[in-house]
């Protein structure tokens, strides 16, 4: 943090380089650690610097998303729609893993900016230059969902028994006695919880393969989505 503080004396201030910091700053200390004050601060300014370049908390949170979305590779030139939808999610994914804060801002987020505009115009252009209808192209944006922006919520919360860090708190002993559990009282879902591979390294801690997961489900929706098209699906007919 020190070299920002630095390069703060050497550098004029403007609003990229305060969303950049702000950006480093909650992904070092965290979401609740951002306040325009300890920005200043690392920035070596006073506060009252940064609000010529936002002006207040939540412009800092819209822009630090339109960062995120600026790491997100482009769409591919000429390439087939699936692919270049699904390379284009994927990368949203690694970006948004990069910046473990972003999923609950990007989800907060009431004001769309012209970057996110302007990212979910280019999703739809793909759709439309691969020629899906506009009618199948606005079912197809509702079904994609946040996984646009590289998230989904999970149906299986496999954060429960870790701590702030996803580091498991609860023993082995106790992970079987509460599987013992699962099998007496929910069956159903105890046999499909041991019908597949689990990843102790998942970004989500000890469970599924989250990244396994996120993969199935989009390609489960873009072959779909490619059916459709073939059909010459409308809506209503």
């Amino acid at each position: 943090m020190t070299q920002l503080a630095e390069a703060a004396t050497r550098i004029p201030l403007n609003r990229e380089r305060v969303l950049l910091a702000a950006v480093v700053l909650a992904d070092e200390a965290g979401l609740e650690s951002l306040s325009m004050r300890r920005l200043a601060q690392e920035l070596g300014v006073v506060p009252m610097a940064l609000y010529k370049h936002v002006a207040n908390k939540e412009e800092l949170l819209d822009g630090m998303v339109d960062a995120i979305i600026g790491e997100i590779d482009p769409p591919i030139p000429d390439a087939h729609w699936k692919s270049a939808v699904r390379t284009r999610v994927l990368s949203a994914r690694s970006a948004l893993l990069r910046h473990p804060w972003a999923r609950p801002v990007v989800e907060s987020r009431t004001n769309a900016t012209p970057v996110v505009l302007g990212y979910m115009n280019e999703f739809v252009g793909i759709f439309l230059a691969g020629g899906f209808s506009a009618d199948l192209t606005h079912h197809v944006m509702h079904a994609l969902g946040s996984r646009m922006w590289g998230f989904t919520q999970e149906v299986f919360d496999d954060s429960a028994g870790q701590d702030g860090n996803g580091e498991a708190i609860v023993t082995t002993e106790a992970r079987a006695a509460m599987a013992r559990q699962m099998a007496e009282s929910y069956p159903n879902l105890f046999q499909i919880a041991m019908a597949a591979a689990h990843d102790d390294e998942s970004v989500v801690g000890h469970g599924c393969d989250d990244q396994f997961e996120f993969e199935f489900a989009l390609d489960v929706l873009l072959d779909g989505f490619e059916r459709l098209h073939e059909r010459n699906w409308k809506s209503g007919g």
